[in-house]
């Protein structure tokens, strides 16, 4: 996480217990996807946790590389993919299908995109001011509208939703994104993830709701 490696080992324990919540409460498939997000949040917080580690102490500095690598896939690889093929799946809408599919693809190619650059341009993580510092040198990084595609596929998608509780979700993760885009600039790829993953807590209210058919 952004803060400590501590903080990042309690997210991790708390959001795999809300994901264990979660999970036993679904009911149907769309449900089981979706109860997965606390629960790829925990292992993501983990490996941040494990990279805290790795960073600041010689002792676990071979985690180094294979826990920012873990980070980074998820954050930047399967989150764009899986957030708007899971808000598809609960979508009966055939209008509202045909944009999530077209964010969809946008998330898919994100995902391509980003695994390729990970494998072929350097990559590095360090501490800076109690955060952790991704550097990511890829073609078009730091350029201002490089973040817009992701915000496409990650947060629009659950507002496109016809399900009101999959909106708020989506609410949810563009708060946690402009705060972190306000007061985090430059270490938005593990402070908007810390948050967001907090915010995934929402993931439980909304499967108790559409269990009640609401």
């Amino acid at each position: 996480m952004c803060f400590s490696a501590q903080a990042s080992f309690a997210a991790s324990a708390g959001l795999a217990v809300v994901g264990a919540v979660c999970f036993s409460r679904s009911k149907t498939t769309p449900q089981h996807i979706l109860a997965c997000i606390p629960l790829i949040f925990s292992v993501q917080q983990l490996s941040e946790g494990l990279l805290w580690l790795s960073l600041s102490q010689p002792a676990y500095a071979h985690w180094q590389r294979t826990a920012m690598y873990v980070f980074l896939v998820f954050a930047e690889v399967v989150w764009p993919a899986f957030v708007p093929l899971t808000i598809l799946l609960f979508e009966n809408d055939l209008r509202r299908k045909k944009v999530l599919r077209v964010l969809s693809g946008i998330g898919i190619f994100i995902a391509i995109y980003m695994s390729y650059c990970m494998a072929v341009y350097p990559v590095s993580a360090s501490i800076e001011e109690h955060h952790i510092n991704y550097q990511l040198d890829f073609p078009l990084g730091n350029r201002w509208f490089s973040g817009i595609p992701y915000l496409l596929a990650a947060v629009l998608s659950p507002f496109v939703s016809g399900v009101k509780f999959l909106r708020l979700l989506g609410w949810g993760f563009l708060v946690a994104y402009l705060v972190t885009r306000i007061w985090y600039a430059h270490y938005l790829i593990s402070v908007w993830c810390f948050f967001a993953a907090i915010l995934s807590l929402m993931v439980l209210y909304i499967i108790n709701r559409l269990r009640k058919g609401e």
